[in-house]
């Protein structure tokens, strides 16, 4: 596959590091830089923008990234093998690419960034949802970031920007769309990987609200949903029990029929029940 710069093409950096993806560590590597350009765009005008990126791998989407006018790029990448690599990359690029060698879930990288940040990334497989729960869920609102452009199993994509009454409707639908503008950018098919996975891929862009869509206080909105989700063939009244002493007449004054399920009630309905409980 041709380059989009002066560096080598994927394939070869792979081949001449060694850097055969590994299971354990969620890999996935897509090749096509061509691919890794359109992933990068979607993200929008990177040039005043410092880009978080986790899980680079052999820089295909880091690459892009820095040809695409990143500001400078801070990676996030636990396996060791990959950071001749992106070494050669940072080299390549004045040292606009700075590597964080560890765990993503254990690595703090603020000190690193400068605002306006924007996070984009091709998410190992295995911390995918976590990282995504955590960037939207921080103490205070708004958070660290302008933007998240992630690529997922097209499963919890689907589930990122589901609406009530679907089968993906449920408590990540909630958290993203209470604070963000979401929407599925891109799909890509399996063979666009090495190996290829079994599922199709999708890339979800989450533009930021400067203010939550409707009044909630944050964990008491998680727990109601975790708990109305957790349960979701359950009537409300039953999945909800324990919530308030007087749970059915708060369910009813946020317009909510006790015998409903969780799939049926919408973002707004669940704020103004986590606010009745509140108060």
């Amino acid at each position: 596959m041709a380059s989009i710069d002066g560096l080598p093409p994927l394939r070869e950096v792979i081949n001449t590091h060694e850097l055969f993806a590994k299971k354990a560590l969620g890999q996935n590597f897509l090749l096509d830089l061509n691919l890794t350009s359109k992933i990068a765009r979607q993200a929008g005008d990177l040039a005043n923008s410092d880009v978080l990126e986790v899980g680079p791998g052999p820089g295909g989407l880091t690459r892009a990234l820095l040809h695409e006018g990143a500001r400078q790029v801070v990676a996030i990448e636990q396996d060791e093998r990959c950071l001749p690599a992106l070494a050669e990359v940072s080299a390549y690029h004045g040292g606009k690419l700075k590597v964080l060698q560890g765990d993503a879930l254990k690595i703090d990288p603020l000190e690193h960034l400068n605002t306006p940040i924007r996070i984009v990334s091709n998410l190992p497989y295995n911390v995918g949802t976590e990282l995504l729960t955590r960037w939207l869920s921080p103490a205070e609102w708004p958070p660290f970031w302008q933007s998240l452009t992630l690529m997922f199993q097209k499963e919890v994509a689907q589930r990122i920007v589901a609406r009530p009454r679907t089968k993906a409707y449920g408590r990540l639908s909630i958290l993203a769309q209470w604070r963000c503008d979401a929407k599925i950018v891109m799909e890509i098919p399996p063979a666009a990987f090495t190996p290829p996975p079994k599922v199709t891929s999708a890339v979800v862009h989450l533009e930021r609200l400067e203010t939550p869509r409707y009044p909630a206080d944050a964990k008491l909105l998680s727990q109601v949903v975790a708990k109305a989700f957790g349960q979701r063939r359950k009537m409300l009244r039953a999945s909800l029990k324990g919530l308030a002493p007087d749970l059915e007449d708060r369910l009813l004054a946020a317009g909510i029929k006790p015998t409903q399920r969780a799939e049926e009630i919408d973002l707004e309905a669940f704020c103004k029940l986590s606010e009745l409980i509140r108060s």
